[in-house]
Formats: C-alpha cells, structure tokens, sequence
C-alpha cells in the first residue's frame, strides 16, 4: 500500500495516523494547529471526518435516535453530530495547509457526497469507520476510486468483515488495510484482543493489519505493534481540558510524540527470528565462563576440583570439559589465574 511516498508493507515500520475527528471544537484555527502539532510529534498522516448531520441521520428525537450512557448520554445523534462534524467548507483549507507543511492528509467519508469531495480535493486515501463498514454500497462507491482503503472492523464478525473485503476488491480497491477495533469510548483495555490483528493478517493472507486504538493512553497501541500491526490511529486533541465530543480517549500532542517513538523502537526490536550472534554482542563473547587455574600447580600434579575453577571471564576451555579434565596431569607449572588449555595437559 502507498500512501502520497509512504509505503506500508507486512513488516514495514508502523504507520501512524493522528485523527482529528471532532477535536477542532468548531474551531478552523483549532483545526489547523492540530495539524501542525500532528506532523510536530511525528505522525505520518492526519485524518479528519467526512460528514453533515443530515448526512448522517435525520433529525429526530425518538428514543432510537438518542444516546443514553457514555460520553455523549443525552444527545440525539443528530445533535451531536451537528456539534462534531468538520465542516465540508472547512476541507479545501485544511488540505491545502496540510499539504504545505508535508503531512499527508485524508479522510472518512460517510456518504457518497462526502467521497465526491474529497476526490475533489485528491485524497490520497480513504478511511471507513467501523459503524459504516457493513454499509456496502458506500464501501464499492470508495472501492471504484481506486484508491487505497483502510477499514475499522469494530463490532464485526468474521462474515462481515470477509463480506466487505470481498466488495472492496471485486470494486476494483488496489490496496487494502484491515485495523482492528474495539468500538468503545473509551474501549476497556482487557478487551483489546490485540491478538485479533495477527489472526486477521493470517486469514486475510496478503492484506496489512493494524489498529484503530479507543483505549487510554498509548500502551496497548504500542504493544500491537508486536502483533504485527502496521497502520496504527489514536484520536488526538490539542488539550483534552479543553472538552470536545473525543476529548476524553484522545491523545494530547507529548503524547502523540511518544507514541511515535515508542511504536519505532518496538518495531526496530522486533528484528527477524535467528540465533547467530548479533553485532553488539561480539565484545561480550569474552566475559562467559571458562575453566581457570585457581592455585599454583607443579608439573606432574592433576587438576582437581580445588585447583580449577569455571569462572569469568572466557579465555579457557569450555565449562563443558570440566569433569572431562578433572584428574589429568598437567606438562609444566601453572600460575594460578591461568586460563585452562589443552596444550597444558599430558
């Protein structure tokens, strides 16, 4: 997968998207510092969100179109969306400031409208969130631009999720990422399931795995990279005092920073399975045991167990020849502190 000059690879260091989503606080100026404060702390790319309200749900208040429990107990979806959405005006500013300081920038779209613009605008690639991967309709739209996909499986089964890989590709989608998701604000560590992005990447051979990561903090991000996991996104926000629809599970820029860092030195420890010995660890060589003569000894005496000794550092004969070498008569005199070798024994 290839995103603007970034390559995503099975095994590539991992890619990590800062999602904006309703962080902006209503605010352009807020949105525009969150990109640059994104591409500061190091992430690859910057993703907003492609949607009205009425592109969403309808306005309505009746129970099923209200949110009871959670970050957003009270609202009606229309009314938060209405609160959260990234105004489509605001789009064409955004990607153009993006594209002047060199971060990649790209989108959710939530309707055919919205991937009308954003094609428009030349989106590099686009997102589909959990709640709308079932929506095949929308995943062919998307799937017929030919360009790169990255799909949340939140809420899914395996039917589902094989169901949307399969209209993804026969629409003609080029390069496909599969994030696993847990679809919970925030999602409750202990069911993180990070083994969910490897049994993906052997299921769907070929296809790059990662996560879209709703817990706190960035530890269980960090930790899927060990699991294979290649696209990483985390919700970000300029200050979570500041309040917003995702404030409260997003990241704040040090820690954006941290993560960046922390996923690259997990990935660069990860290396490949072998039992050579590595580079670092030739100068060490000469501190494992080896057998040393411990107390003076005569020609003509034998090497016992109070005359040798396996001891630091290595410059004798393998611990492995100890008993092998107990009793034997040595040729000539031997200064104690001797590293024990063959030549010096009949």
């Amino acid at each position: 997968m290839k995103i603007n000059n970034r390559v995503i690879s099975i095994g590539s260091a991992p890619y990590i998207i800062a999602e904006l989503s309703a962080n902006h606080n209503g605010s352009i100026k807020r949105a525009l510092n969150s990109i640059k404060a994104a591409k500061e702390a190091g992430a690859d790319a910057v993703k907003i969100q492609t949607y009205t309200a009425d592109t969403m749900t309808v306005d309505c208040d009746k129970e099923d179109f209200k949110i009871t429990g959670g970050l957003w107990n009270g609202y009606t979806l229309y009314d938060l969306y209405k609160e959260a959405q990234t105004p489509y005006e605001w789009h064409k500013i955004l990607f153009d400031y993006a594209k002047k300081i060199d971060i990649t920038i790209f989108s959710t779209p939530f309707d055919e409208t919205a991937v009308d613009l954003l094609e428009e605008l030349g989106a590099p690639a686009y997102k589909i969130a959990s709640f709308e991967m079932t929506d095949l309709p929308l995943v062919k739209y998307i799937a017929q631009t030919k360009k790169p996909m990255i799909i949340s499986t939140g809420m899914a089964n395996l039917e589902e999720i094989t169901e949307t890989v399969k209209v993804a590709l026969e629409e003609g989608c080029p390069d496909l990422a599969l994030l696993h998701c847990i679809s919970s604000y925030p999602a409750p560590v202990k069911q993180s399931n990070l083994k969910t992005i490897s049994d993906l990447a052997e299921r769907f051979g070929g296809i790059i795995t990662g996560l879209s990561d709703h817990t706190m903090g960035t530890v269980v991000a960090t930790t899927s990279v060990a699991l294979g996991a290649c696209i990483i996104e985390k919700h970000f926000t300029l200050d979570r005092a500041d309040k917003g629809p995702d404030s409260e599970f997003s990241l704040e820029p040090d820690e954006l920073k941290q993560l960046c860092k922390d996923t690259k030195i997990a990935w660069q420890s990860l290396g490949r399975a072998g039992y050579q010995k590595k580079e670092a660890e030739k100068s060490s060589v000469k501190f494992r045991r080896s057998i040393y003569v411990v107390k003076d000894i005569k020609k003509g005496d034998q090497l016992s167990k109070d005359n040798i000794r396996r001891i630091r550092p290595g410059f004798g004969l393998e611990p492995k020849y100890y008993e092998e070498v107990l009793g034997k008569i040595v040729k000539s005199n031997i200064a104690r502190n001797t590293p024990l070798s063959l030549d010096l024994i009949l």
